[in-house]
């Protein structure tokens, strides 16, 4: 069984409280949980309302920023990392989504000494929590802000050195969807994916990250769906849209269209499997 999530960012304006009576409303079963809406509601509190509500966390949004490139310094990263995995263990989350942090004027070598040294002492707690450390990479006109990680061979390679399975990667949409390298490695990524993020665009690749509804723009989403199920992926998929676009959407109608749109790519998969 195959999970959706809606994602908080998606629903920017609504709070905590909403977007769980509403995406319930709209028949979702799961949730990406923003932690910045998290904390707004109160922690503690939020933990013990979802845990009522029956949805299921598939990720915790986000840490990271290793590089300083968020102005923070490494050891406030790592600690708030660190207090990142406490809470995604108690969400019983599917991954924390982990963002290194833009190179920020480091060389490559350095942002990536400062990545390791992070999860070398996060790991262990990662591993104790039994949380999934999800590293997403990013298009590289997308990724200053964010991360120095720019292709799925070099986000692979750092995976496999460390040889834990709470380690693995967000395979986003938005930022591989049309890349024909990484559809044509499929079969040898799935081992290594935390989470399946789809989103859609009709831009270029920006800092802004403008996104639109899916089955909107020209990312093959259909076909990745279905690629990805018939290789045997089993994880879950999240939907983040942020952007100009969905800003000006009705969240209540982007939350039934998205949904609409997962089941029709997914009932294909369903009917050559006998499900």
């Amino acid at each position: 069984m195959h999970r959706l999530s809606m994602n908080e960012v998606t629903t920017y304006r609504w709070s905590f409280e909403e977007d769980i009576v509403s995406y319930l409303e709209a028949g979702y079963e799961a949730i990406g949980v923003w932690r910045q809406k998290l904390l707004d509601f109160g922690e503690e509190q939020g933990v013990d309302l979802l845990a009522e509500s029956g949805l299921y966390v598939t990720n915790l949004h986000w840490a990271g920023g290793f590089t300083g490139s968020d102005g923070h310094t490494f050891d406030e990263s790592v600690d708030e990392a660190a207090h990142a995995i406490r809470l995604a263990g108690a969400l019983d989350a599917g991954c924390l989504v982990v963002y290194p942090g833009g190179r920020n004027h480091h060389t490559s070598r350095h942002a990536e000494r400062l990545l390791r040294s992070a999860l070398d002492q996060l790991l262990p707690l990662a591993e104790g929590a039994d949380v999934t450390l999800a590293i997403e990479p990013m298009h590289p006109a997308c990724a200053a802000e964010w991360t120095f990680l720019t292709d799925l061979q070099s986000t692979i390679a750092l995976i496999n050195d460390y040889r834990t399975p709470h380690l693995k990667f967000v395979l986003d949409t938005y930022h591989f969807g049309n890349d024909r390298a990484v559809r044509s490695h499929l079969a040898e990524l799935i081992p290594h994916i935390a989470l399946v993020q789809l989103a859609d665009r009709r831009c270029p690749h920006g800092i802004d990250h403008n996104r639109c509804c899916l089955g909107e723009g020209g990312v093959p989403l259909a076909e990745i769906m279905q690629e990805l199920l018939s290789l045997g992926y089993q994880g879950d998929f999240d939907i983040e849209l942020v952007g100009q676009d969905i800003e000006l959407c009705e969240y209540e109608h982007l939350l039934i269209n998205s949904k609409q749109k997962f089941d029709q790519w997914l009932a294909p998969a369903h009917a050559q499997s006998g499900s």
